[in-house]
């Protein structure tokens, strides 16, 4: 009977431990960030009112950009609820540039209605202003919303507070076990979702274009087959499971095809498989090892990495076939490409003299800028408004993800309390987070 208990309690802490977010801590701020008070959102209703505070989401949201330096809410002289009580004059001692103003009411059983005002303190005006309803297990999401809603008035760009990211981690069990897990989670790293579990390893997720499926590597009968699963229907398939090497999925733009890395005639080379057909098309032949694809933006081109000249470097061929073409010339080892999403920029991994580090190009003036400073950096990919990459990293030892915004300037770390964190990929938008 002991022995029962110890086995249950030792899956109910391994759950916990799978089941634990990501911890973020910001390393680099940008310098002369955007002073912005959230203040505490009231509550109008009796009880307690909710089991989240949207306010202090929203605040650690607007933090974490690096854009943004959010009061302190022991420092805030008042605490109105709604635009009428705002007094100017005293924010503007303070020297905040915006405020946030919310309330949160009952809305009907278990939810609620989130009202919030956005402020221009010195101009005194108005620039957002929203009801949002919601519930319990929604208000996460809810705060999320309201930030990129913020975001994006003040800065000009698209948040991505409400997007997601999914990684690989594994769990050392003891005895030479392992256990693999393939997790999404908020951007925020909270509310991790267990995608699939598994004793092999599990390789390279890559998203839909729609946010609603994985496509990823699973090495489960110890052969490596490429599986695409929904996200929240938990449904998965089985889509190339060829002789040899079946790896590095990398969905097209319109959602219909896989580029992907195949060695089943021989060298990996780069096939696309389309997914309604179930037909391939084979992009490369080359004696070299030809793999990592990942698409343009308009799908016109794929890019991926080619020891054909020697060393490791970034080449593209059309997406219907073609000539092949070197992008990247700077430096001995350049691999693990992915393009920003609005094809300005392209990220990879540079080997910078015995390091590997998060480099940027820029396509039109083909400069390349350092962005990481680990010593093992890798498997690069963009927010999904361009503003940062995530990528994996060691440190002491112990795998775990960093994101860095395109400049260099704001950087931070996501770890776990245990296990190796490994294989990041940031989420597109989803029909879910579109805007209002």
């Amino acid at each position: 009977m002991r022995k029962i208990l110890l086995s249950v309690l030792l899956y109910l802490v391994h759950l916990q431990v799978v089941a634990a977010p990501l911890t973020i801590q910001i390393t680099e701020g940008a310098q002369g960030a955007l002073p912005i008070a959230v203040v505490p959102f009231a509550w109008q209703g009796g009880g307690q009112g909710p089991g989240q505070d949207i306010s202090e989401i929203i605040r650690a949201d607007l933090a974490r950009s690096g854009l943004f330096n959010p009061m302190p809410v022991q420092d805030m002289l008042a605490r109105p609820k709604d635009g009428k009580d705002v007094s100017f004059k005293d924010w503007r001692v303070l020297k905040m540039e915006n405020l946030v103003v919310g309330q949160v009411q009952s809305n009907g059983s278990s939810g609620y209605l989130v009202r919030f005002q956005l402020f221009d303190v010195f101009k005194q005006e108005q620039l957002a202003g929203y009801n949002v309803p919601s519930s319990e297990r929604d208000l996460r999401a809810t705060a999320h919303h309201i930030a990129d809603i913020i975001y994006e008035k003040i800065t000009g760009k698209r948040g991505a507070f409400s997007t997601k990211v999914a990684y690989v981690t594994s769990i050392n069990k003891g005895g030479g076990k392992q256990s693999v897990v393939l997790q999404v989670a908020d951007a925020d790293g909270f509310n991790p979702q267990t995608i699939v579990t598994s004793s092999e390893p599990l390789m390279s997720p890559s998203w839909s274009p729609d946010g609603r499926k994985l496509a990823y590597v699973s090495f489960e009968g110890r052969k490596a087959s490429i599986y695409v699963q929904g996200v929240y229907t938990g449904k998965r398939q089985k889509v190339a499971s060829y002789r040899g090497i079946n790896g590095a999925p990398s969905w097209s733009p319109d959602g219909n095809k896989l580029a992907l890395t195949l060695s089943k005639d021989g060298n990996p080379d780069i096939y696309v498989l389309n997914l309604q057909r179930r037909s391939l098309q084979r992009l490369t032949k080359h004696y070299g090892i030809d793999t990592e694809p990942a698409w343009s933006p308009d799908g016109k081109h794929v890019v991926f990495t080619s020891a054909r000249g020697g060393q490791p470097q970034i080449y593209r061929v059309p997406a219907f076939g073609g000539k092949v073409q070197r992008v990247t010339f700077k430096g001995k080892y350049n691999a693990r490409a992915s393009y920003s999403p609005d094809g300005k920029y392209m990220a990879m991994v540079n080997r910078n003299g015995g390091a590997f580090r998060v480099a940027l190009l820029d396509l039109k003036t083909k400069a390349m800028r350092i962005l990481s400073d680990g010593r093992l950096d890798e498997s690069p990919s963009f927010a999904p408004n361009g503003s940062m990459v995530i990528y994996a990293t060691k440190v002491r030892g112990k795998g775990e993800l960093a994101a860095v915004s395109i400049d260099g300037n704001i950087k931070q770390r996501l770890a776990l309390q245990a296990g190796d964190v490994r294989e990041p990929a940031w989420s597109p938008y989803s029909q879910s987070n579109q805007r209002n």
